[in-house]
């Protein structure tokens, strides 16, 4: 099986805003600590290049 490569993506100021503000959301709806992180596919990024 293959693995796919993955790195943290690069995300604008704004975007960083709306991800912080929907790990709030979400912690808050489910009563505990909840953390998204963002990957990029580096095979995608390959192909699109």
């Amino acid at each position: 099986m293959e693995k796919k490569q993955y790195n943290f993506a690069d995300l604008s100021d704004a975007a960083l805003e709306q991800v912080n503000f929907l790990e709030k959301t979400l912690s808050e709806e489910k009563g505990e600590k909840v953390i998204l992180i963002a990957y990029e596919d580096q095979q995608l990024n390959k192909v699109e290049n």
